[in-house]
């Protein structure tokens, strides 16, 4: 383990601290850019480019670079949103239903929970590619949406970014004292990966009411007020026109 782990370091050291940083952050406008989050894995990147950190400040331009790449794609993907949510929402009803109904399903949590829905998204499995778009889509003002953004962002990358450097800096301490060092290394990056698919399936389980469809509830309500109305009555729909 130790041989692989510091073939592992010795290729990510060898990449040039500033280009290590600037690739992190590439990878994360990526990964938050309209859907490209599904394939690109971002987070991936951000560990292994913090494995290599020795000094505090390239931690700090780590999480700078992180922070910069994720609200530059998640403000591409608003602008596309803004420009052209009602073409790809149709697009995607005729050629991916599937898709049609997951944006569905995001729209309506975006609706029912505001700016804490983007804040949450972040952590949350595809709607973190979806809630930019659709938030555009929605005609929220931009400064609201960098507001409840770029606090989870922040978040996220300084996790990311000091779970690497901690993971790496506790190797290059033991690798000299400790045979198998390398595992403890592996440890401290699966405890941190475990705890974020605990908060995720939390946050996930916490949320999925506001994600669930409330139409078979306003369908009761409305056979319900018919039931109760007299024949003659006009219904809901014919009051409005």
């Amino acid at each position: 383990m130790d041989q692989w782990v510091d073939a592992l370091l010795g290729f990510v050291g060898s990449i040039d601290p500033l280009t290590r940083t600037l690739l992190a952050g590439l990878a994360m406008l990526l990964e938050t850019s309209v859907l490209l989050g599904l394939l690109v894995p971002g987070d991936t990147v951000v560990i292994i480019a913090a494995l290599a950190i020795e000094e505090w400040p390239w931690w700090l331009a780590l999480i700078g670079a992180t922070l910069a790449g994720a609200i530059a794609g998640e403000s591409i993907g608003f602008a596309i949103g803004r420009w052209l949510g009602p073409r790809i929402e149709r697009w995607l009803g005729r050629r991916w239903p599937k898709a049609a109904l997951r944006w569905a399903r995001t729209e309506r949590y975006l609706s029912r929970r505001g700016g804490i829905a983007i804040f949450l998204s972040r952590f949350l499995p595809v709607a973190h590619s979806l809630v930019p778009l659709i938030a555009g889509a929605s005609r929220m003002p931009y400064r609201r949406f960098l507001a409840w953004t770029i606090p989870a962002c922040l978040l996220w990358g300084t996790a990311y970014a000091t779970a690497g450097w901690l993971a790496g800096g506790t190797y290059r301490e033991l690798a000299d004292r400790l045979h198998g060092a390398g595992y403890v290394m592996v440890a401290v990056i699966g405890v941190f990966v475990v705890g974020v698919y605990l908060v995720k399936r939390l946050l996930s389980r916490l949320e999925a009411r506001h994600l669930e469809d409330d139409e078979p509830a306003a369908a009761e309500r409305d056979a319900a007020e018919r039931d109760a109305r007299p024949v003659d009555a006009p219904s809901r729909d014919e009051r409005t026109t």
